[in-house]
């Protein structure tokens, strides 16, 4: 039985093969791109461990790659980057603003708790 509530959006694509082999270029570079990131910091995490002197850079490395990925994966697949340049800013300033609050927030009550620690012991 034939149904007539669904429709086949697939067969209604209007753009040319060179504008798909565009599109499928585009999302190979986003995706090699995004891996690479990925392994990379997953390389950094293996080989420096939290013993070392370096433990506190790789740390807000892996914060800065996290909010890198975390903007491109916006401004690409939910094609903010197709926005104006004022409605980007409307959308990804407040997010980074906010971010950065939440880790000033974060790093201040471990300073405080540790504060407290050392003050008053275990």
């Amino acid at each position: 039985m034939l149904r007539d509530d669904l429709i086949e959006y697939s067969l209604h694509t209007h753009h040319s093969e060179e504008h798909g082999k565009k599109i499928r270029k585009k999302i190979f570079f986003v995706t090699i791109l995004l891996t690479a990131i990925t392994v990379g910091e997953v390389i950094l995490g293996a080989f420096i461990h939290q013993s070392s002197s370096l433990w506190p850079l790789v740390k807000w490395t892996f914060v800065a790659l996290t909010l890198l990925k975390a903007g491109y994966i916006v401004m690409v697949f939910m094609h903010l980057g197709d926005e104006k340049k004022w409605m980007r800013n409307v959308i990804l300033i407040p997010y980074f603003i906010f971010v950065a609050y939440l880790i000033f927030i974060a790093i201040w009550e471990a300073l405080e708790v540790g504060s407290a620690i050392a003050t008053y012991g275990n």
